[in-house]
C-alpha cells in the first residue's frame, strides 16, 4: 500500500513526495493495525547512496513472499531526499543542502525543513526504525551499525541481532544533532544507522546481508514471526579502538589486501605510486592489529586523504 508521507510545493513550480510503502497483516484495516507494533526502513537520505535500494528490494520481496508472517506494520520509505535520488547526489540539488542536518525540520521554515518535520512525525510511536546509509564514492565499508554512546544502552541489544560485521559506538561529542537517528532516537524511537558498501553502487551480498539482519531485529520487536538463518555476531568497537591510515602524498591508490580481513600491525595494506615514474611514494601500514573495516575505493589520492579503517584488537 502506497501512501504519501509529505507533498510540498517548491518556488519552482515543482512538487516535492516523500512516499511510503506500508505492510499490513492479511486481513486487518487500518483501525485494527493502529494498536500493533510498528518498525521503519528509512534510506534515500543521501541521493548518492544507492546500497539502501538494494536492501528494500530483498527485504520487500520477503515481506511480499510471506505475509502470513506479518505481526505487526512495517513501512518502507524508499526516497526521502527525492531531488537528489532523482540527481544522483548526495545533498538536495540546487540548495548545497544536506538533508540529514536539519531534523527535527520546522513545519515553520523551508519545505525541506517541513518535509524533515513530516518524516519525524510519521516515523514518531514505531517500536524500531532503520536508517541505511552507504559509503561515499571514495570509500567502502563493512556492513555496520553506528551508535550513539547516549543510546548504546538501548540499542546494542538490537545492533547485536542486526547481521552486521561491526557495531560502531560513538562518543557522544563526535554525534551531529541535525541527523534523523539523533532526533528519533532522542523521541523514542531506537533507530540504528546502518552503514555499508560504497556510493553510487549496489552490492547484492550487502542487500542480502542486511535484509536478513533487519527482519531479525523485527522478530525482536514482535512485527515478523517469520524463520530465519543465524545472524552473525559482529564486533563491537569504539571510537579510541579505531586506527586510521591517511593519505600523505598525491598518487593513485592500489590495495594489497582483500577487504573485511583481518590485519597485522605493520601490514602493508596498499601502495601509493606515480604511474609516470613507476614509483611507489608512500607505503601504508597498519597501526594495529585489527580488522580492517574501511577501505580506500577510489584510486585518486591527495595529501590527508583517508584510505583505510582498522578496528583494533578485533579478531575475525
Amino acid at each position: 500500500m502506497l501512501r504519501d508521507v509529505s507533498v510540498r510545493e517548491l518556488p519552482t513550480g515543482e512538487r516535492l513526495r516523500i512516499v511510503k510503502h506500508r505492510f499490513m497483516p492479511i486481513g486487518l484495516d487500518e483501525a485494527e493495525v493502529s494498536y500493533l507494533p510498528r518498525a521503519c526502513v528509512i534510506t534515500g537520505m543521501h541521493g548518492d547512496e544507492l546500497e539502501g535500494q538494494y536492501v528494500i528490494y530483498e527485504l520487500v520481496r520477503r515481506l511480499q513472499s510471506q505475509p502470513q508472517n506479518l505481526a505487526g506494520v512495517i513501512d518502507v520509505y524508499p526516497a526521502v531526499n527525492p531531488m537528489g535520488m532523482g540527481a544522483i547526489e548526495r545533498g538536495i540539488p540546487q540548495f548545497d543542502l544536506d538533508m540529514d542536518r536539519i531534523f527535527p525540520g520546522s513545519h515553520d521554515a523551508s519545505p525541506f525543513e517541513a518535509m524533515a518535520a513530516d518524516l519525524v512525525e510519521d516515523v514518531r510511536g514505531a517500536q524500531v526504525a532503520f536508517d541505511l546509509h552507504a559509503s561515499s564514492i571514495f570509500l567502502r565499508e563493512l556492513p555496520q551499525i553506528r551508535v550513539n554512546e547516549e543510546s548504546a544502552e538501548r540499542l546494542l541489544p538490537l545492533a547485536q541481532q542486526a547481521n552486521v560485521d561491526y557495531v560502531w559506538v560513538h562518543e557522544s561529542a563526535v554525534v551531529l544533532k541535525g541527523t534523523f537517528a539523533y532526533s528519533m532516537n532522542r523521541l523514542g524511537v531506537p533507530t540504528l544507522v546502518v552503514k555499508a558498501g560504497a556510493g553510487m553502487r549496489i552490492t547484492p551480498e550487502v542487500g542480502e546481508q542486511l535484509a536478513i539482519g533487519i527482519l531479525s531485529v523485527l522478530v525482536q520487536a514482535g512485527v515478523w514471526t517469520g524463520p530465519l538463518p543465524l545472524v552473525r555476531s559482529p564486533l563491537v568497537g569504539t571510537d579510541n579502538m579505531v586506527g586510521y591510515l591517511h593519505a600523505e602524498v598525491a598518487g593513485m591508490f592500489v590495495p594489497c589486501i582483500s577487504f573485511g580481513r583481518e590485519v597485522r600491525q605493520g601490514q602493508v595494506v596498499g601502495r601509493i605510486f606515480d604511474c609516470g615514474s613507476a614509483t611507489v611514494l608512500q607505503e601504508l601500514r597498519s597501526p594495529v592489529d585489527g580488522l580492517l573495516f574501511t577501505l580506500r575505493e577510489y584510486p585518486l589520492v591527495y595529501p590527508g586523504n583517508l584510505i583505510a579503517r582498522v578496528l583494533g584488537g578485533a579478531s575475525c
